[in-house]
């Protein structure tokens, strides 16, 4: 993996990394669902275990993150009106506060500097796919931007305190794996990064991408008539956590009426197999079908994210979103739920969601039918794109796509 850097981890905890920068002696079972028992582990072991966060969220809320965001914004506008004379020769704008990637124009060759970063802690107790999600999601930023190629990546790696000797010589070096395989998946390679021991189990990366102006859509085109496409299934969250429920009698008593064991396993290993897919083919079509800017659904959910795309926008338009495509029964565990996902309204956080794109109404179908056709997955027309004040919007009694529709 080139030149690790490790800072501030103890010299034990260098074992894992060592582990894997040796060959992986777990390599046999990194294509079968990860089973503890099989690697000397205790049949209770969870990965999941490590992102307990004792009822503290994840994620700065949103309204918080805009107000930071708005003050780096105008710390950016004073820097550039002293930097305007240095980059008038460049007809890149600098662009990314508050988007998916930064982009900077680079001081040779009309160039531009793409890059993105993220973390997060375990949601699944695969290891090996928790790499491979962990990977994807950081990818996601730039196919989000319309780039499809990636230069570089670094790790970024936080080992759980809390983690015995044993349960980190097996479970690091398959995150690890898991990572990388799903670099080498994107055409990349991972050639650095950083570990540090942490009190909660963290994985993520930085990806970075020297590419030419045309090669990224910055995601402020749309226009009146426009419709929003989808290209991953709503409910990974409700599925992730469905299945951490299939342990606890108290939560699975509240949601066995309205769904059984096998279908919340069918929907988790769903939900697993759609967060480690790429976005990658996603973003190649935007340039062929004119995409208009796009985004990806993540920690915000769909409703947050259509309205930072909104704002971004050039023209006066308002989106609107009549469908959600969901993972197969996970509607009816979030209504069993009360209102505790919010699913309907928006605002269930999503990892490694599907891209969100403004496309024109005379190319969608065809986007969706050649995603299909290409990756075997399905994409959806959700909503549109009307005049409107740069909001976002879901209808009252939006339409539920069971996905898949039938077994």
């Amino acid at each position: 993996m080139g030149d690790y850097q490790v800072a501030g981890v103890q010299q034990d905890a260098l074992g894992a990394v060592q582990l894997e920068l040796g060959g992986n002696p777990n390599a046999l079972a990194l294509r079968r669902p990860f089973d503890p028992l099989a690697h000397d582990l205790e049949a209770s072991f969870r990965l999941t275990r490590f992102a307990d966060l004792k009822g503290r969220g994840c994620k700065v809320p949103q309204e918080v993150l805009n107000k930071l965001v708005e003050g780096l914004q105008q710390d950016y506008n004073t820097a550039a009106d002293h930097e305007h004379a240095h980059f008038m020769h460049l007809a890149i704008p600098r662009i990314g506060i508050g988007l998916d990637c930064s982009v900077t124009p680079v001081r040779h060759g009309g160039l531009c500097l793409v890059q993105t970063t993220d973390f997060f802690y375990p949601l699944v107790d695969d290891p090996y796919m928790m790499g491979k999600i962990a990977c994807a999601n950081v990818l996601s930023d730039l196919y989000a931007m319309g780039v499809t190629e990636c230069d570089n990546m670094l790790m970024l790696l936080g080992v759980s305190t809390k983690m015995t000797e044993k349960e980190r010589d097996v479970v690091i070096p398959l995150i690890m794996r898991g990572f990388k395989d799903s670099a080498l998946e994107a055409g990349t390679t991972v050639t650095g990064g950083q570990t540090v021991v942490n009190p909660w189990c963290t994985i993520g990366g930085v990806a970075t991408t020297v590419c030419q102006p045309n090669e990224y859509i910055v995601p402020d085109n749309a226009v009146v008539g426009d419709v929003l496409v989808l290209t991953k299934p709503l409910g990974t969250q409700v599925a992730v956590n469905a299945h951490q429920w299939l342990d606890q009698p108290e939560r699975w008593n509240r949601i066995k009426l309205v769904v059984s064991e096998e279908d919340v396993r069918k929907a988790y290993h769903r939900a697993m197999d759609s967060m480690a897919r790429l976005n990658r083919i996603a973003s190649r079509l935007m340039h062929k079908y004119n995409a208009h800017g796009a985004t990806d659904v993540t920690g915000f959910g769909l409703l947050g994210h259509a309205q930072t795309l909104a704002s971004h926008q050039k023209n006066e338009v308002s989106f609107v979103i009549h469908n959600l495509p969901v993972i197969a029964k996970m509607a009816a565990v979030a209504k069993a739920c009360g209102n505790m996902f919010q699913l309907l309204q928006g605002h269930s956080a999503e990892t490694s969601g599907g891209l969100l794109i403004c496309l024109p109404r005379e190319q969608a179908a065809a986007y969706c039918k050649d995603i299909e056709k290409q990756e075997g997955y399905q994409a959806w027309i959700i909503g549109i794109v009307e005049k409107g004040n740069r909001t976002a919007r879901i209808i009252d009694k939006p339409r539920v796509i069971e996905v898949p529709a039938k077994e």
